[in-house]
């Protein structure tokens, strides 16, 4: 091998590196999200109120950040149309979905569906031509997708089964697929992840907020230490989540972006057994293995395509 062929192959590695590691602990970030939302219906939080004050810390610390690296969201149409539209169906509209369904599905549940997503990018991305066709990427989406999908076909046959929720829950993946490739075409010019997701944040707050006016919602908290503090644990755990979502964007696609959901499933699910003591998913080993399968694959398939267009640069 060449010098100039192993020097584009450490480019294209290195590359991926930071877009990896983002994938790894943001995604661990969203399985421990799903179980922390399953905790606060414990403790007398309404999935609404948990989510809006979450969001709104978040939003606040990324904000603070943001302000920091003198990089504040820029007040625009454009940019408000963007942080609007992906506040919807990135934050608000899914994770509503989400924290409502877990007390009825389970979070062990709700952190494997976020695993669908990557077929539903990938097809949209292919379509408009954000992403190449590869074999290996495209074998490791559908390895995800059908890992998901024997949990979710389990989860449908159970006696004890809620149709309405675990439909509705299905809803979710598809507001983050939409969500995925609005961020990727829309993406404002010369704005870093730092300025974009304190605005989407914030964006997302006023929407929950606009929420709590409608009957039979509310904002109230218990006045009590531990669902104070379970929101302050959720609203750090949103912005790592969040600022890590935007990074992977713009550094890894809106596919690799994708398996977030699949990495989260690997990370949620456990947490839901043992620490929560759900019952294990029917059909967890081969669900978890395909899951896995399909995150190696679309990885590995990433790194080959950037070595491959670093030895041709």
């Amino acid at each position: 091998m060449s010098q100039s062929a192993q020097q584009g192959m450490a480019k294209g590695k290195k590359a991926w590196l930071i877009p990896v590691l983002c994938l790894i602990v943001g995604g661990g970030l969203t399985g421990i999200s799903t179980n922390l939302a399953k905790f606060a219906g414990e403790v007398g939080l309404t999935p609404l109120a948990f989510l809006f004050w979450s969001i709104t810390g978040a939003a606040l610390i990324l904000f603070s950040y943001a302000f920091l690296r003198r990089e504040l969201p820029p007040l625009s149409k454009p940019t408000l149309s963007y942080y609007l539209v992906a506040a919807l169906v990135s934050v608000a509209g899914s994770n509503l979905i989400f924290f409502s369904a877990i007390p009825h599905v389970g979070a062990g549940f709700v952190a494997l569906i976020i695993s669908l997503p990557p077929l539903l990018t990938y097809l949209a991305a292919l379509i408009l031509k954000i992403e190449r066709f590869t074999k290996l990427r495209a074998l490791g989406v559908v390895a995800a997708l059908a890992g998901a999908g024997v949990l979710a076909a389990r989860k449908f046959a159970a006696p004890d089964a809620s149709v309405f929720w675990i439909g509705l829950a299905l809803c979710g993946p598809v507001l983050l697929a939409i969500g995925n490739i609005y961020r990727t075409l829309y993406w404002p010019d010369n704005l870093s992840p730092s300025a974009l997701a304190p605005g989407m944040l914030i964006a997302a707050s006023v929407l929950l907020g606009l929420v709590s006016l409608m009957p039979h919602f509310s904002l109230a908290v218990p006045a009590e230490m531990l669902p104070l503090g379970l929101i302050a644990v959720q609203a750090f755990v949103f912005a790592g989540q969040f600022l890590l979502l935007f990074l992977l964007q713009k550094t890894g696609g809106p596919v690799l972006l994708s398996l977030l959901g699949s990495v989260g499933a690997v990370v949620g699910v456990p947490v839901a057994i043992f620490l929560q003591g759900e019952r294990p998913p029917e059909g967890l080993f081969l669900g978890a293995s395909l899951i896995a399968l399909g995150v190696v694959l679309v990885t590995y398939g990433g790194v080959k395509m950037a070595t491959s267009i670093s030895d041709k640069g």
